[in-house]
């Protein structure tokens, strides 16, 4: 009896030991399991990863972006992009372009000097003035302030033809206008400075927030995609339809500014009454006439197809 009982004590050890086998194994089994699983999802999370990275370094950023961005265009614009700038009275028969880039230091040396001849003519009647606007020289002296002002400028003509052109004052103005070569105006806290000197801007929070928020970058590249339009690639250009206006050069020699000022503002008037002939007086109040509404009647298209 006695050996019977220890025969059946050692197959009871012999299962127990076999069943402890079994689930060590199936532990085992299910940990390397485990491991291959983790191994792979890190793989496929790396793999991620790097996927997302590398979509990430190829997508656009900043003013390549806007390119992309949805299309709004500032009120007071007209065209299929918004890129026809046309102010003035709407009476007027006869359209003046006038192609500039905001950096530009000859557009800041004639809109400090002979510019309010030009707003003069404007207000009163005489032409109209299609402004295209480009942004050359922050491809050739680096940075963003043409196309940062150009955005600001949307901004401040969507509040009205007269913030615009004021604004566009202040920007080249002796005041505020920086070198070239410094891309101030690619802040857009100096903008907004600018702005302060302009009523219609001064404390206006929607014109703050378009110029903050870029609302109308993509609108300013659709404008730098104009550059070359009537093969016009330098600034300031003045042209009547397909003729390049000329004005007279301002001698090399000693002067003063004020001398300066009143010998440019003599040739800007002289290269404007050669084409439209003298002026005839017209409105004086230099009141804000707002923004064209087209070409007049038997003009020609000064838009050239764009």
């Amino acid at each position: 009896m006695s050996n019977r009982n220890d025969q059946a004590k050692k197959q009871a050890a012999r299962e127990r030991i076999r069943a402890e086998r079994e689930r060590e194994k199936k532990k085992e089994r299910l940990r390397r399991q485990l491991i291959v699983a983790a191994s792979v999802v890190g793989v496929l999370v790396v793999a991620g990863g790097i996927g997302f990275a590398v979509l990430k370094a190829n997508a656009p950023t900043g003013w390549e972006a806007a390119k992309e961005a949805t299309l709004v265009t500032p009120a007071h614009t007209q065209g299929p992009h918004g890129t026809e700038i046309l102010l003035g009275d709407t009476n007027a028969k006869q359209t003046l372009e006038v192609f500039e880039d905001v950096r530009c230091p000859a557009c800041a040396a004639f809109e400090q000097s002979a510019g309010p001849e030009l707003i003069k003519d404007l207000h009163d009647g005489r032409f109209k003035v299609r402004y295209t606007m480009y942004t050359f020289i922050d491809g050739m002296q680096g940075g963003e302030g043409s196309k940062n002002a150009l955005s600001a400028l949307g901004a401040a003509l969507n509040v009205s033809p007269e913030a615009f052109l004021k604004y566009k004052a202040a920007l080249y103005s002796t005041t505020f206008h920086p070198d070239e070569r410094e891309d101030l105006y690619a802040k857009d806290s100096e903008l907004l400075k600018v702005a302060a000197d302009v009523p219609e801007l001064k404390g206006n929070k929607a014109f703050q927030k378009a110029v903050e928020g870029g609302t109308y970058d993509r609108w300013a590249m659709e404008m730098t995609a104009l550059f070359g339009r009537k093969g016009v690639r330098g600034t300031p250009t003045f042209m009547h339809g397909d003729k390049k206006l000329t004005m007279a050069e301002i001698p090399q020699q000693q002067m003063t500014q004020q001398q300066y000022d009143q010998l440019a503002r003599a040739n800007f008037r002289k290269m404007i009454d050669a084409e439209f002939g003298p002026a005839k007086g017209g409105d004086k109040s230099g009141a804000d006439k707002g923004a064209g509404e087209g070409i007049a009647k038997g003009e020609k298209d000064p838009t050239g197809g764009r």
